[in-house]
Parts: C-alpha cells; structure tokens; sequence
C-alpha cells in the first residue's frame, strides 16, 4: 500500500515562504517534487529511505538514488490519489481513523507500542495520519476500481480451457499459506500494518503473539496480511498456491515434515527456519489426475487469478490517468539526469551538459 509521510504545516509554510508559491517559480532545494501545487521535501524521502533500508552494506551512490526516485515516485502517486479521495468526498472519518489504531495498539502493552514508535521515528499524530490517508486511498480504491471487478463463469471456463494442462496434476500438491516473521528490518515489507520485528527477540515475541491469536480463532488470511513480513505473499493472506511434492522435498526439511503432518484447514505450530519463523496452513491437498471445472477449488483459484489481473490492470491505467490529469515536477529526477550530463564519460573530455527542463513544465 502506498504510504504518505506526513508534511507539517509549519513545513509546507517555510517552503511557500522560501520558493514565494509563485506559478512557475523554482522551489528551493529542500523540495525534491511538486504535486498539483504540493511540496514533496527531501526529509520525507529521506526519512522513509532511512526506516526501510536496513542493509550490512552500505549501497552505492546510484544504488541509492535509484531507491530514493522509486520512493519518490511512491510518494507521488500517493498524493494523487490522496487528491482524488479528497475530491469525491472519500476521506477517512475520525472514527475510522480511531477503530485502526485501536485495532493497530491492541496487541501491544503502552510501553511496547511506544517502542515500536520510536523505532520507526514517528508520533501517534503522525501514525495516525497515515492510517488516515491509508484508509482514504483504500475506499478510493474500492469505489473507482475494486466494485467494477467483475469475472464471470465464462472468463473462467475460458481460462480453464486456455491452460487445461496447468491442471493436470501429476503428483500430489499441498495448497499452502504462510506467515512469515524475520529478525531483520526489510525495506520490502507491505503487510498492512507496516509491521517489521527487527531482532530476533522481537521476532519471537511476534511469531508467540500471532500463534496465541490464530489459536483463539482470528483468521489465517486477516493476520498474514496484517503481519507476515513476506513482500511477496503477505498481500494474499500469505496464499502460496499449489506446492508439488518434489518442490516440497527440496525445501527446508523442518517445513515438509510441518505441511506432512497437517489435515486440510489444520495450522501448523512455530516452525523454526533459522533465517525466519513460519506458521503454515494447509489449506488443501491434490492427489494426482486431472482436475475438472467443476471443481470448486478450481474454479476459486481461476477467479482469483482473473480478479487479481483485472485489478492491477486498473490500478495502472487508473494512476496513468490521474497523471495526466496532474501537475507534477520531480526535481530530483532533474537533479539526477543534470549531475549525469555534467560528468565525463570514461576516456573522453566532458561533454557539455543538456539543459534541464523549465521548471513550469507540467510533468517530468
């Protein structure tokens, strides 16, 4: 989920000061963007990069830049759609804002939530005003893009038909979802919470809490989406797909004896992977064969798939059209592109550099 750090109006009033807020006037080199008339200041990119990068090795000075422009970009169509939330009338009620972070607090004494903050170098204020646009963008998300997903029978008889041979299962296969939780910071993390341990005291601490809560009943997917720390997987309830077999026994020992011992629907206990802990559910198991249309499982998965499809398809075209709609000037992107022509090419005398573009352009 795109994330929004939070601008101070005592900021944005020293940055209209200082550029005078003129159409067309060169901000100051504090603003590293503008957004239909709103700042984006290096602090913000810089305080995200900080929280997020968490490496032995430092990067390298391109490396780095190149993480910093894609999470300016972030920052970016964050605000776009932040503006488009406030235009339909989309933005989050103080009393949604409250159910999230009491929702966000509840597993944590006070004193361990406030250690959770400082960690992450932020206030309740602004947590709070995260959780604010975060639920903004969701219900605009909602509205202008997730009800107008529709896929019907004959798309998935279609599909079926299209990669018949992808359910022709020649060995048995283990449907399997995973909570993950690391003892290190990741600067992919995307759970919806943003929660990351980042030791392995905290790691342990968060696999114990999430076991107490799946065995108390709280749902398998809701927590792996909340809380496991896998780019990949926590933003599908931790879903896995189909595991083989062959696939399994070539994996971890400790996790095939883990999903072995488990009935459809059963979670597993703490699995310990040394570079992570896990959870596991197995959530069903193939035996080989052919897998028909009818099968609901089937019919499930293909729908997801399509669903899954469509959506991205419409996020993209639908964050394309609020940028052409938009103002936008990414300075340091110009910064970038200016400091590169300006160096020499190995071997050669340096080269002229090409001018930057005017700052009154619309789009960068």
């Amino acid at each position: 989920m795109l994330k929004r750090i939070v601008v101070s109006m005592i900021a944005v009033g020293a940055v209209c000061l200082a550029a005078g807020c003129q159409r067309g006037s060169r901000p100051g080199p504090d603003v590293w963007a503008m957004v239909n008339g709103h700042p984006i200041l290096k602090q913000q990119v810089e305080r995200y990069y900080r929280s997020q990068y968490n490496k032995p090795n430092r990067p390298s000075p391109e490396e780095a830049q190149f993480l910093k422009l894609n999470i300016l970009d972030e920052l970016i169509n964050n605000e776009l759609l932040l503006d488009q939330a406030q235009k339909l009338g989309l933005e989050a009620t103080d009393s949604e804002v409250e159910q999230k972070f009491t929702e966000l607090k509840t597993p944590y004494s006070d004193e361990q939530f406030q250690h959770e903050l400082a960690q992450r170098g932020i206030t309740v204020d602004q947590l709070k005003t995260n959780l604010r646009d975060r639920i903004s963008i969701q219900k605009l998300i909602n509205r202008e893009i997730t009800s107008k997903i529709n896929v019907t029978t004959q798309e998935i008889a279609e599909a079926y038909n299209r990669d018949r041979a992808d359910y022709d299962v020649a060995e048995p296969e283990y449907h399997i979802a995973q909570i993950v939780v690391t003892p290190l910071r990741d600067p992919e993390i995307r759970n919806r919470k943003n929660d990351d341990a980042t030791n392995p005291a905290e790691a342990r601490k968060k696999i114990r809490m999430l076991l107490e809560r799946l065995r108390s009943g709280t749902d398998f997917s809701d927590l792996a989406m909340d809380y496991s720390e896998d780019a990949v997987t926590a933003s599908t309830g931790g879903d896995l797909g189909f595991i083989s077999a062959s696939a399994l026994n070539q994996g971890d020992p400790a996790l095939k004896r883990a999903v072995l011992a488990l009935k459809p629907g059963q979670i597993s206990g703490i699995i310990d992977l040394k570079s992570s802990y896990r959870i596991i559910k197995l959530i069903a198991q193939v035996s080989p064969g052919q897998r028909k249309l009818s099968d609901p499982q089937v019919q499930q998965s293909i729908r997801e798939t399509l669903r899954n499809r469509k959506e991205q398809l419409l996020r993209t075209a639908y964050l394309a059209t609020l940028h052409d709609q938009a103002r936008i000037t990414n300075y340091l992107a110009r910064q970038i592109m200016a400091a590169d022509a300006n160096m020499p090419a190995s071997g050669s005398p340096s080269a002229p550099a090409a001018p930057a573009p005017a700052p009154g352009s619309s789009k960068q």
